[in-house]
């Protein structure tokens, strides 16, 4: 290869890098998902594509917020929180049950030239706010944008399932089931709704992850009018619900604002 084509290949491989380090997906993973009473559970944070993660660079400060739900019990974490290399977090089951834990991240920044932040904008359905550039004339400007993670993570502890997967916890961005993951069966159908701002967020993309023996697949449905997608869970594994909402940033600073929600559950 000549130095002309290995310098367009280095070009393309790192607008394409550059363009994923923003449509990374981030979540919460447990080294497993159904505990008995007395067991630890290991969870880190973890940020990647194709359900494939890399620690999250953790810092306590960027947490707004970190929770732990068992039917009426709760409990804040962001004490508990290792930012090491170590297990971002551990802790000890003692109620059977289904648990909830709950995390926000503060704003962080980014700026992206138009091209990168157009293409964003189409591989994860921002759909709205492409049409607002389109419209415009704004898709070759750089774009400044303060982006938030909203991430939920359910866990079993024993064969007794709860209502503590549908509780809404006032994120931004919100996934909440319909049924208990815990309480169907591989190959049922299941219900989530998306809520933006505690309100059902309609004809929204999202993305539905089942990663299984080291293979992912992945389906993009859109929410209907009452901000619900159903989908089948064909596989054992590990599975995530995921999207994207972005609106024009309140803060200066910053010409969007957008919040990465996930939901994170498993066989």
């Amino acid at each position: 290869m000549d130095m002309k084509r290995k310098f367009s290949a280095a070009f393309l491989i790192t607008t394409f890098v550059a363009v994923l380090a923003q449509a990374h997906e981030f979540w919460m993973q447990p080294d497993k998902f159904r505990f008995a009473i007395g067991e630890t559970a290991k969870i880190n944070f973890l940020v990647g594509e194709n359900f494939v993660g890399e620690r999250w660079s953790l810092a306590k400060h960027r947490l707004l917020r970190l929770d732990h739900h068992a039917g009426s019990y709760s409990e804040g974490l962001i004490e508990s929180v290792n930012p090491g290399e170590g297990n971002n977090l551990e802790i000890k089951f003692t109620r059977e049950g289904t648990h909830l834990f709950v995390m926000q991240s503060n704003n962080a920044f980014i700026e992206l030239d138009g091209e990168k932040f157009n293409a964003y904008l189409e591989e994860d359905g921002v759909e709205d706010v492409l049409a607002f550039r389109k419209k415009n004339n704004l898709l070759d400007k750089p774009a400044k944008e303060y982006y938030a993670r909203c991430a939920k993570l359910l866990l079993q502890t024993g064969t007794k399932t709860d209502d503590t997967f549908k509780k809404q916890v006032g994120l931004p961005l919100e996934i909440v089931p319909v049924k208990n993951p815990y309480a169907v069966k591989q190959g049922d159908e299941i219900t989530f709704q998306v809520l933006f701002e505690g309100k059902p967020l309609p004809f929204t993309m999202v993305k539905v992850w089942n990663r299984k023996e080291g293979t992912t697949f992945m389906q993009n449905i859109y929410t209907q009018k009452d901000g619900t997608i159903t989908t089948r869970l064909s596989n054992a594994g590990a599975w995530m619900v995921s999207c994207v909402k972005m609106v024009p940033a309140k803060e200066e600073g910053a010409d969007w604002q957008s919040y990465w929600g996930s939901l994170v559950f498993g066989f």
